[in-house]
C-alpha cells in the first residue's frame, strides 16, 4: 500500500468511521430514467448519495448486476446507461405492469476499501418511466355494427376498444367518430367527469343519426358507444359507413383509426346479457392443453336466430389469442397453449357476446384470469466476482495469507416461482473454509437473495492447494428443487510449512535376539514447500539412550544392542525432521519399537487343582465350572488349544473361554465326586503344554420325596380302650435319598383324628394316645400321616396308621376287611370309632320321654306291652333270612348294667405305655402273616397274631360280635410297600402300599366309587365327600 498524508490518513478513518455507524438495512438507490434513451446517459452518482469523496482510488465501485444496460465509473462512482437501449414495453418485469412506478430495472454496486480490506454492497432501482412511443389500434382496419331499423333514439351500442402498450398518458386519451368520408368531423367532448362525450355541432350528410359516447369502464379503461340519435329505415339506407379514430394523450400525440361500418337489419329487440359482468378464475400454469377453465353464460329473451348467442373475444391481447380458446358456442373458455407464470402472472380481457339477428346485439363480459404458481422452476445460482478478487470462468485466484472473513465472490440465488415455491434457501456443501453471508441485512424478495462467499478458516496452499466449492438452493416447494453451481478456488503459495512425517507414530516389530546394527525401520517425512525449505535432515530425541541411532539423510533407524523380549517388549522414542530453510521448521514423529516374541514359555494353569460345586439335576451340556489358564508368550505362542484327559467322556471343555461342559445330569445318590485333568497346549513350534486336576463334587438337590418303611398301610394295631395317656400307639419310620436339610423328616397327623386322640412327634413319628378312650371311640381309626423332608420346596409322602379301639381282637377277618375298605375311602372321609354310638343315645332319651309321659293307669297296660313285645333280644345279632340293617363295621356297645364289679381294694398294676397295644398285619400272599415289629410268622390264616395285656374279661370283646354277626368272607391284603429305590418317584402306587406322596396339603386319591363306610359315616363327622377314594 502507498503511503498516504495526513489529510488522506485523516480521511480514511472518516470514512471508516461512516461505515461503521451507518445503518444495518444497505441504503437502496432509487433512479428514474425514460426509455428508448441514448447511450452515456446520466442516471445518478452513487458516491455522491452515500456522502463519499470519490476521486483517489482507494474506494472503488464496482456494477456487481445491472450492466446489461448501465455502467459505473469505477473511481467516481458515476452511474450512466451503456449502449443497448430501454424499450420499457419489451422489459419481461415489465409485462402487464400499469404501474409508472413498478417497471424498474435492478442494479447493484460494491464499494470496496483499501486491499478489498471491507467491502460493501448495495442495492438499487433504476424506475424506467413510460414514452408516447407506440400508437393505440383497433382490433380490425374495418368494423361492423348492426342496427336495427326503428330503434328508438337514444339506444346505445358498444363499439370495439382499441389497444395501446402504452399506460397513463401516454395510453388511449379520446375516441373520434368522423361521419362518410369528405365530410366534417365531430370529436367526442365533454365533462371527463361525468363519463360521457358529445359531438360538436356541425353541418353534414347523415350528421344527425350517430354520436360517440366515451364511458370510463371500473377497470379504468374507455368504452366506446354509438348512440342512435335520428330514425333509420332500412329501405331507405341500409348502410353507413363511419370511421372511427382513436388517440393517445402523449406529447405529440399517437392516433389511429378504423372504417365502422353500420349496417341497418331487421328488428331484433333484445340485446344478450352475461350472468355477471366480471368473471375471475384462478388457472394452475402447466396446464395442459384443453383444459377447461370457466365457463361464460350470457342470456337472450329472443327467439330464433334472434336468441342464438354467440361468443367472441373483445378487447384482448395477442397473448389472450394465442394462449386461450373461446368456444364461439357454449363460451368455454379453455387452455390453448401452455401458459407460464413466470412470463405471464395475469391474463386481462374482455369477451362479446352477440346474439345472430340483424343487426346483432352484444353485451360485454370481462374475464382476469390469475396464473397460479407451481413449483417447476429450480433456483438459479449466479457466482460473480466482488471487489478485487479476480474471477473468470468460474475461477478464483485466492492468497493463502488472506484474513478470515474476507469476502471472494458474489452469490446471487433466485427463483421464477412465485410464494413458497420462491423462497430458495442455500448453503455451501462439503468441508471447505467457506462460507455465506448475506450480502445485505435489509428485506429483500423472497425469491432474490444475494450473498457474500466469505473465507471461514484460513488457507493453507500446502494443505490444500485447490478448493472445489459447491453452492445448493433449495427452494421450499411441495416437492421442492434444487440446483448447485461451483466455483474453483486456487490458493496461492508461501512458505509456513514444516516438515511432516506421514504417520504421526510409527509401529514396527522387531524380534527379540537380534544382531547389532541391524536396520530396525526407515522414516520418511516431507515438506509442502520447495527448495531449500523442502530439503530435510533426520536425528534421534536422547531418550533413547545409544540403543538406535538414524541416518540423517536417509532415515534408516538401525539397533545397536540385542534385545530381550523378557526384558522390555517395547520401546518408544522420538525423530525429528528439520528442513533447511532460513527460518528452520521441524517436526517429529514417535516411533514405537515391539519386540517380537519366541516360544520358550509353557502354558501355566491358576490353580493345579481346580475345585467345583455343581448341583445335581442339572440340565445337559450345562457348565460345571471353567478353569483359567495363561501363557508368557505373545501371538502364535500364546494361542491355547484345551482338552480333558477322562476315560468316560462325560466332560468337555471350551476353547475360548476354558468352560467346561458336562454331557449328562448329575445324581448325587449315584456319585458324588468327579475327579479328571485338563490339558493346555500352546501353538509355538513345538509345541509346550501343562495340565491341571478338576475336582467336581455334586451338591444335593430336593428331588427325591421321603419314603415310609414301617407300618404299611394295610396293617393295623390293637389298642385296648383301658390306655394310659402318653401310650405310645405307632412309630411311622421314613427314609429320605437326599443329604443334608432335604433329608430332614417332619412327622404330623392330617387326617382321621376327629376326637383328637392321637398325636405324633414331628421329629420321631411316634404317634400317642392324648386322651382318654371312651364308648363313642370303640372300633377301626385311620390315621393320615404326612411325612415332609426340610427341602425347598419340600417333598412329601403320606401314609395310613389303622388303630383298633377295642379289648380283644376276636374276630381280625372283619378287621382286615374294615381295613381293606379303608384302602378304597377317600382321604377326606374320616374313620373313627363308632359312628352310631350318638345315635343310640338319642333313641333312649326319646323312650324315656315318651315313658314319663304316660299316665299310671296307661303306664301299667303299656308295661305289658313292652314286656310283651319288647322282650330282651340281640338288636345287632345275626339272623338268618333277614337283611342286617346295622354297620358290621360298628363295634357292639358293652352291657354296662351287667358289667362286673371291680375290686376297689386291689390296686392297678402300673404297665408300659407299649403293654396295651396289640399289632394286626395282614396275611402275606402265601398265607402267612407278619406284624409291624418283625415278630414271627404265624401258621394260621384265619387270625392276624396278637398280643394282649390287660385284657380283662369284663372288655368288650368286638373281635367276638364281628365274628358271630358278619359272615364276610376274609379280605385278602397285600401289606408290602414299594421300595424307594425309584427315582424321582412323585406318588407310590395305593393299594396295597403305605405311602402317599406328594407335595401339597390336599391329600385324596380318585376312585370309580366310594365305600359303604363312606356313606355310612358322612353324616357322622360332617364330612364332605368328593367322590374321592383310595385306588
Amino acid at each position: 500500500m502507498r503511503t498516504t498524508g495526513a489529510v488522506d490518513y485523516l480521511y480514511y478513518c472518516m470514512l471508516i468511521l461512516q461505515f461503521v455507524h451507518q445503518p444495518a438495512a444497505k441504503q437502496v438507490f432509487r433512479y428514474r430514467l425514460a426509455e428508448e434513451g441514448q447511450p452515456d446517459v446520466r442516471v445518478g452518482n452513487v458516491a455522491a448519495d452515500l456522502g463519499i469523496v470519490a476521486g483517489s482510488g482507494e474506494v472503488t465501485f464496482t456494477l456487481e448486476s445491472g450492466s446489461d444496460f448501465f455502467k459505473i465509473d469505477n473511481i467516481t462512482g458515476e452511474l450512466a446507461t451503456n449502449e443497448r437501449r430501454i424499450d420499457r414495453e419489451k422489459l419481461q418485469q415489465c409485462q402487464m405492469i400499469f404501474d409508472e412506478n413498478e417497471c424498474f430495472i435492478d442494479f447493484e454496486v460494491s464499494v470496496i476499501g483499501p486491499a478489498q480490506s471491507w467491502v460493501d454492497l448495495f442495492e438499487g432501482k433504476v424506475i424506467i418511466s413510460d414514452i408516447n412511443d407506440n400508437t393505440p389500434s383497433f382490433p380490425s382496419p374495418v368494423l361492423t355494427l348492426s342496427v336495427e331499423e326503428n330503434r328508438p333514439i337514444g339506444t346505445l351500442y358498444l363499439l370495439p376498444t382499441a389497444t395501446d402498450r402504452d399506460f397513463g398518458r401516454n395510453g388511449i386519451e379520446r375516441y373520434e367518430l368522423i361521419q362518410d368520408a369528405g365530410e366534417s368531423s365531430r370529436r367526442a367532448s365533454g365533462d371527463p367527469y361525468s363519463g360521457k362525450r358529445r359531438f360538436d355541432e356541425g353541418a353534414g350528410r347523415g350528421g344527425g343519426v350517430f354520436e360517440l359516447q366515451v364511458a370510463d369502464t371500473t377497470d379504468g379503461e374507455k368504452q366506446p358507444q354509438l348512440i342512435i340519435k335520428g330514425a333509420l329505415d332500412r329501405e331507405q339506407r341500409d348502410s353507413y359507413e363511419l370511421t372511427l379514430r382513436v388517440r393517445d394523450g402523449g406529447d405529440p400525440p399517437r392516433s389511429s383509426q378504423a372504417i365502422l361500418r353500420v349496417m341497418i337489419t331487421d328488428v331484433n329487440d333484445n340485446s344478450p346479457r352475461f350472468e355477471k359482468s366480471v368473471y375471475e378464475a384462478d388457472l394452475l400454469e402447466n396446464s395442459s392443453p384443453g383444459a377447461p377453465i370457466l365457463q361464460l353464460k350470457a342470456a337472450d329473451a329472443d327467439v330464433g336466430v334472434n336468441g342464438q348467442i354467440e361468443y367472441v373475444f373483445g378487447a384482448a391481447t395477442e397473448s389472450v389469442r394465442r394462449l386461450l380458446r373461446l368456444d364461439e358456442s357454449t363460451g368455454w373458455l379453455s387452455v390453448l397453449h401452455r401458459i407460464d407464470r413466470e412470463e405471464v402472472s395475469q391474463l386481462r380481457f374482455t369477451v362479446m357476446a352477440r346474439d345472430r339477428g340483424q343487426p346483432p346485439k352484444m353485451d360485454k363480459a370481462t374475464v382476469v384470469l390469475n396464473i397460479k404458481d407451481e413449483n417447476d422452476n429450480v433456483p438459479a445460482i449466479e457466482i460473480r466476482k466482488i471487489g478485487r478478487i479476480f474471477l473468470k470462468d468460474g475461477v478464483a485466484n485466492v492468497a493463502e495469507d488472506v484474513v478470515v472473513d474476507t469476502p471472494i465472490a458474489l452469490v446471487q440465488v433466485s427463483d421464477r416461482d412465485q410464494g413458497e415455491n420462491g423462497i430458495v434457501t442455500c448453503t455451501v456443501v462439503g468441508d471447505v473454509p467457506f462460507q455465506l453471508k448475506p450480502a445485505s441485512e435489509m428485506e429483500g424478495e423472497q425469491n432474490k437473495k444475494k450473498y457474500f462467499l466469505h473465507t471461514s478458516a484460513l488457507l493453507d496452499y500446502e494443505a490444500v492447494q485447490e478448493y472445489n466449492v459447491v453452492i445448493v438452493a433449495v427452494d421450499s416447494g411441495s416437492p421442492s428443487l434444487a440446483s448447485n453451481n461451483s466455483l474453483v478456488v486456487k490458493v496461492a503459495d508461501t512458505n509456513d510449512n514444516a516438515p511432516v512425517f506421514g504417520l504421526n507414530v510409527v509401529e514396527v516389530s522387531f524380534s527379540e535376539n537380534n544382531a547389532p546394527g541391524e536396520r530396525v525401520t526407515t522414516v520418511s517425512a516431507s515438506d509442502a514447500d520447495s527448495g531449500k525449505n523442502a530439503e530435510i535432515s533426520y536425528s534421534l530425541d536422547p531418550s533413547v539412550n545409544g540403543i538406535f541411532s538414524v541416518d540423517a539423510d536417509s532415515g534408516d533407524i538401525r539397533v545397536n544392542a540385542i534385545l530381550d523380549r523378557e526384558q522390555s517388549e517395547r520401546y518408544e522414542f522420538k525423530v525429528i525432521a528439520r528442513d533447511k530453510g532460513v527460518n528452520t521448521l521441524q517436526g517429529s514423529a514417535t516411533v514405537v519399537v515391539l519386540v517380537a516374541d519366541k516360544n520358550d514359555n509353557e502354558p501355566k494353569f491358576m490353580q493345579d487343582v481346580f475345585t467345583f460345586y455343581v448341583k445335581e439335576n442339572l440340565e445337559p451340556n450345562s457348565p460345571v465350572g471353567m478353569v483359567t489358564v495363561i501363557d508368557a508368550d505373545k501371538g502364535q505362542n500364546a494361542e491355547m488349544s484345551l482338552y480333558v484327559e477322562e476315560e468316560e467322556e462325560i466332560f468337555s471343555i471350551e476353547n475360548d473361554t476354558g468352560t467346561i461342559f458336562s454331557t449328562l445330569s448329575f445324581d448325587r445318590e449315584q456319585k458324588t465326586t468327579y475327579t479328571f485333568r485338563v490339558k493346555a497346549v500352546d501353538g509355538g513350534d513345538p509345541p509346550r503344554s501343562a495340565t491341571a486336576t478338576v475336582s467336581l463334587f455334586v451338591m444335593d438337590d430336593n428331588d427325591n420325596a421321603p419314603g415310609v418303611t414301617f407300618p404299611i398301610n394295610s396293617s393295623y394295631t390293637l389298642l385296648p380302650p383301658s390306655s394310659n395317656i402318653r401310650t405310645v400307639v405307632r412309630t411311622v419310620i421314613a427314609t429320605d435319598s437326599d443329604t443334608g436339610i432335604n433329608a430332614d423328616l417332619n412327622y404330623s397327623i392330617v387326617g382321621g383324628n376327629p376326637f383328637r386322640l392321637f398325636e405324633i412327634d414331628g421329629g420321631t413319628g411316634v404317634i400317642s394316645l392324648v386322651a382318654k378312650l371312651e364308648q363313642k371311640h370303640y372300633g377301626l381309626h385311620r390315621l393320615v400321616v404326612r411325612v415332609n423332608d426340610s427341602g425347598q420346596p419340600s417333598q412329601s409322602s403320606t401314609a395310613l396308621v389303622h388303630v383298633y379301639v377295642n379289648e380283644t381282637l376276636s374276630n381280625s377277618t372283619v378287621v382286615e376287611a374294615q381295613v381293606a375298605r379303608s384302602l378304597s375311602t377317600s382321604l377326606n372321609t374320616n374313620i373313627a370309632g363308632d359312628p352310631n354310638y350318638d345315635l343310640s343315645k338319642q333313641r333312649l332319651s326319646i323312650v324315656i320321654g315318651v315313658v314319663s309321659g304316660i299316665v299310671t293307669v296307661i303306664l301299667i297296660i303299656l308295661v305289658v306291652v313292652t314286656a310283651r313285645y319288647c322282650r330282651p333280644k340281640n338288636k345287632n345279632g345275626y339272623e338268618a333270612g333277614k337283611k342286617d340293617h346295622e354297620d358290621f363295621f360298628t363295634p357292639q356297645p358293652h352291657d354296662k348294667s351287667k358289667k362286673p364289679k371291680k375290686d376297689k381294694r386291689k390296686q392297678k398294676s402300673k404297665q408300659p405305655l407299649y403293654s396295651s397295644i396289640v399289632t394286626v398285619e395282614a396275611s402275606k400272599p402265601n398265607g402267612q402273616r407278619y406284624d409291624g415289629v418283625n415278630e414271627k410268622l404265624s401258621d394260621s390264616p384265619g387270625m392276624g397274631r396278637y398280643r394282649s395285656v390287660n385284657g380283662g374279661p369284663g372288655s368288650p370283646d368286638l373281635a367276638r360280635h364281628y365274628k358271630s354277626s358278619s359272615p364276610l368272607p376274609t379280605v385278602q391284603l397285600h401289606p408290602q410297600s414299594p421300595t424307594a429305590g425309584k427315582k424321582h418317584q412323585a406318588v407310590q402306587d395305593l393299594p396295597p402300599a403305605n405311602t402317599f406322596v406328594g407335595t401339597g396339603d390336599n391329600i385324596s386319591l380318585g376312585s370309580d366309587h366310594c365305600s359303604d363306610y363312606s356313606s355310612q359315616t358322612i353324616n357322622k363327622y360332617n364330612k364332605q365327600i368328593h367322590g374321592l377314594c383310595l385306588t
